[in-house]
Formats: structure tokens, sequence, C-alpha cells
């Protein structure tokens, strides 16, 4: 079993790459195999709904996509991580999400039944609204989403600060031991 987790941060070794981390410890420590994916230095340009994926099941666009996408496909567990910009995650991680979504189609749902989950990070507000968002794509994608003992969510600003939200760490250091359980069971 695996777990891939992107942190869709332009910045590398910020806040929301330090929870996604933590969380993988957690993960780790149940026997699951990890791996951590920043996008951060990634082109991944946004979806421009063309199409072609449809037909032949492949995206014509050139960037940095298809090996992130490969490895969402072949991991049995998928966090998606974003800090908060202007109340919703990155754009980095919209275009992965609108992309893997397109590509994904209808008739393929290479998700369905995969076990996932968000984790946001901000300073200090939005947090809500982006754990939606990206719940959203889980959901349409027909991942299962396990719960934790709050939101998947933590506060910090400046690099480093996450670590000091303690309730955010529990919260995402939980979500990390639920979602190895479903994995496990579903296995």
């Amino acid at each position: 079993m695996k777990v891939v987790a992107i942190v869709g941060s332009p910045r590398k070794n910020g806040n929301t790459e330090m929870l996604t981390s933590h969380t993988l410890k957690s993960i780790a420590e149940e026997g699951v195999e990890t791996e951590l994916i920043s996008l951060a230095g990634k082109e991944i340009k946004p979806c421009n709904v063309c199409m072609a994926c449809e037909e032949s099941g492949e995206c014509v666009i050139q960037d940095d996509f298809l090996p992130v996408f490969n490895k969402m496909i072949e991991a049995d567990g998928i966090i998606l991580a974003s800090p908060v910009y202007f109340g919703s995650c990155t754009a980095l991680l919209k275009a992965l999400m609108e992309r893997a979504g397109w590509l994904s189609g209808p008739d393929r749902r290479p998700f369905n039944l995969k076990v996932g989950g968000p984790l946001v990070v901000a300073r200090r507000a939005g947090q809500n609204f982006t754990v939606a968002e990206i719940n959203f794509w889980f959901h349409i994608m027909g991942m299962i989403i396990p719960g934790s003992t709050y939101w998947n969510i933590a506060t910090g600003w400046q690099q480093g600060e996450v670590a000091n939200d303690e309730e955010g760490l529990r919260t995402a250091w939980n979500f990390g031991k639920n979602m190895a359980f479903v994995m496990k069971k579903i296995a």
C-alpha cells in the first residue's frame, strides 16, 4: 500500500509541506509506504477543456502533469495539500485537480474507492472553503475520505509557524492514522 501526498504550494519547505510531512510520518508508522510530491518548481498548466482526453485517454498538454498523475493512479491513497491563497487552493493544485478530473473521465474512474483527503494551511482564514473545495474533488472522483478530530487544517504564516499549531498537527496526525486504518480495511 502506498500514499502519495501532493503539496500544491509554490514554496519549497513551507508550512504546507511541513504539515504534510508530519501526516506522512503518521501513515508510515502504520506500515504504509509514503511519498511526498511538491509542485513547487513544476509547471502544471490549467486544463483548456480541449476534450482530446475523452477519445484518447491522454492529456495533450505538455508540462509536468503526467508524471504526477501517474503516481496518483498507482497510489492507494492520495493527499492533496494546499496553502490558502485568497480563500482557495493554489492555482497549481487547482490545475492538477482539473486536469486529473477530466483525464479520469466518467468511463475510466481510476480514483474510485481509493482513500484520500485534504490538508490545508492558512495564516488566518479560508481553510474551511479550501478543505471543501478539495473534498468536492475527492467526492467527484468516488474516493473515500476518512475523518479526523477536526477539519484537516492548521495555521501558520511565516515558514515554520505551523509547528506552533498543536491542534492542527494533532488533527493532521489523526487523519493520517485514520487514512492508514481505512486503507488496510479496504485491502
